[in-house]
């Protein structure tokens, strides 16, 4: 009989003792997570590139940010644009990706990226608030992968002291656009009779030079982005009269041909005109020696522009994906997207940020707009394929300097690109 109360009362207190130790280790869970909040510091690893003074606006909004939450420490890591993606690619493949980056090429991540659809009340009420146009840019299937701070656009930035001098008006309203060989004539005027030593720059890249290709008609890919569509006769018109505007002296070779900085050309006052994006007015607001002002692209079949932009993605596997989430949803707000997009003089993605009030180039600003409100949905539906696109920038890029350089036609030039394009789709599939 003592044996079996013996039994009972070990067994009692093995359940007492567990039950105990179960309390206590949930206690402590509970602690902890109140210590986690409100006392331990969370450090989000953001990394980050500038293109002009966005960066110290990006500072001051983060200030802001931790005042009001003061367990959060972000840290920018400060990277070249053009070495942002291999900083990133070796981060994620070393197992420490950053709590989040800024970032362009949103699509090459996309499979890293932090799904931020359940954090932002679901992919149709957030995708409302942004123009349309760059939805395939930061909205894959049913994930939100990124959200938008603020788009861009081509345009024509000219100088306004070379064609005062050479007597050339440009237009005043969309209106009055040119058709390019207006604008080629007008060029030649100004470097004739105004002194400029160069005609139009054009950045060498393919998104500045795809602006073209809208324009006579074409795109990358059909509509459908099954398959490439560059190599068409719209593609091939375009190509073709890129090359004449270089053999004409419109167009300088040494850019495209020689890698000399289109930028850099316009600043030094012998440039007639620049086709760049609207970033670089932030640029240029130091520019004494000369005045500049923004006009209207020139058309061909139809006006065109190339959107793009710059994204806020956050990433898997941090550790930190809550607070992450949480200054993002942040950033992507009315009041702040507004300021970092008017204090960085940038167009801002969002429908009820159309109209800023920038305190340095307000009209500028608008005709850059414009651009993008007159340009065809083909444009962003090709670069917003930017898994397939970002694999063959480069074969595009130099297939359009052989065709310059003579080594091809242009017919064979955008056959390339399409051959390229067809491998790097099926690689996708």
């Amino acid at each position: 009989m003592k044996s079996k109360w013996k039994k009972i009362c070990l067994t009692w207190l093995t359940v007492f003792l567990f039950v105990m130790v179960v309390a206590c280790s949930e206690g402590a869970s509970v602690k902890d997570m109140e210590n986690k909040e409100t006392n331990e510091k969370v450090t989000l690893e953001f990394l980050w590139f500038s293109a002009g003074i966005e960066g110290d606006v990006m500072r001051e909004i983060i200030k802001e940010y931790q005042a009001k939450n003061e367990h959060v420490e972000i840290k920018i890591i400060e990277v070249g644009y053009s070495d942002l993606e291999t900083k990133l690619k070796t981060m994620i493949a070393s197992g420490q990706p950053p709590a989040l980056t800024r970032i362009s090429n949103t699509g090459i991540f996309s499979e890293q990226a932090l799904d931020l659809s359940s954090y932002v009340g679901g992919v149709d009420e957030f995708t409302s608030q942004f123009l349309p146009s760059i939805k395939p840019y930061y909205v894959k299937g049913d994930k939100i992968i990124a959200t938008p701070m603020d788009v861009s656009s081509n345009g024509l930035i000219y100088n306004k002291t070379l064609f005062e001098k050479a007597g050339a008006t440009v237009p005043q309203s969309p209106d009055e656009v040119w058709t390019w060989d207006e604008f080629a004539a007008v060029i030649q005027k100004v470097k004739e009779k105004g002194g400029a030593k160069y005609g139009l720059v054009v950045d060498g890249t393919p998104h500045r030079y795809s602006t073209l290709l809208y324009e006579f008609g074409g795109s990358i890919f059909t509509e459908d982005l099954s398959k490439p569509a560059i190599n068409n006769e719209e593609g091939v018109a375009a190509l073709d009269y890129f090359i004449n505007l270089h053999k004409e002296g419109i167009i300088p070779e040494s850019v495209w041909l020689g890698g000399e900085n289109p930028g850099n050309l316009f600043r030094s006052g012998t440039t007639a005109a620049y086709l760049a994006g609207n970033w670089m007015l932030s640029n240029y607001k130091d520019i004494e020696n000369f005045e500049w002002g923004v006009t209207y692209l020139p058309k061909n079949e139809i006006r065109s522009s190339v959107p793009g932009g710059n994204y806020i993605m956050g990433f898997k596997n941090t550790g930190v994906e809550d607070e992450t989430a949480d200054f993002i949803n942040y950033l992507s707000s009315q009041e702040i997207n507004a300021k970092f997009n008017q204090e960085s003089l940038f167009l801002s993605a969002r429908k009820d940020n159309s109209e800023l009030d920038y305190e340095f180039g307000k009209e500028m600003f608008k005709t850059f707009s414009n651009e993008l409100e007159n340009t065809p949905m083909a444009a962003a539906n090709d670069w917003g394929n930017q898994v397939v696109i970002s694999k063959v920038s480069s074969e595009m890029r130099d297939a359009v300097v052989k065709a310059l350089s003579g080594e091809t036609t242009s017919k064979e030039a955008m056959d390339k690109v399409a051959e390229a394009l067809e491998q790097a789709i099926a690689d996708t599939e």
